[in-house]
């Protein structure tokens, strides 16, 4: 090692040297091109972005506020207003729950538990509100039988808050268990 003191670049990556290859506190700096310098616009013909800023010529995109929608043709009816609407949907209609699993109700409630909107809140199982004291879901609460249920709990279903649904699957598990559903 003596020998090689005088050398440059022989201690550039020795984490005990911490002046090694320039890396001191003061002097960090970004990566090359991580920092742009911002395009200037209008200011002369010298600058080279003068006269239309990089706008083109005319029109309406050139002028200020000079905007237009999504679908637009130029005045032209736009082709999602030319098409018929036809067919139904069923998206102003459909129910989203939230989903919980008896697997995870068994890791995060013990024996003897009451297992309603707000516990499963409080656990983080499900998404809601808490304000002065009232709690409201996101969405209706379903609670599925996927996983095992080794402790009797009390399921308070079907209260205002939450609206809890259960699956079948999962109300055999409850009284197999020594639950009950309330």
């Amino acid at each position: 090692m003596a020998q090689d003191a005088g050398r440059p670049g022989v201690h550039e990556n020795d984490p005990a040297n911490p002046q090694a290859n320039g890396k001191f506190d003061y002097n960090l700096h970004a990566p090359e091109g991580a920092n742009k310098k911002r395009k200037i616009l209008g200011r002369g013909q010298g600058s080279g972005r003068g006269t239309t800023s990089g706008k083109g010529n005319k029109g309406q995109k050139s002028r200020s506020g000079g905007k237009t929608y999504a679908g637009f043709e130029g005045g032209q009816m736009p082709l999602y207003r030319r098409l018929a609407r036809r067919g139904f949907s069923n998206h102003p209609f459909k129910k989203t729950f939230q989903i919980v699993n008896l697997g995870q109700i068994n890791k995060r409630f013990a024996d003897g538990e009451t297992v309603d909107g707000l516990s499963l809140y409080d656990r983080g199982l499900i998404k809601g509100r808490k304000k002065g004291g009232v709690f409201s879901a996101d969405f209706p609460v379903k609670i599925l039988g996927n996983g095992d249920l080794t402790k009797k709990l009390v399921f308070k279903i079907g209260i205002a808050p939450a609206r809890c649904a259960v699956s079948g699957s999962a109300k055999e598990k409850i009284q197999k268990s020594g639950g009950e559903l309330v």
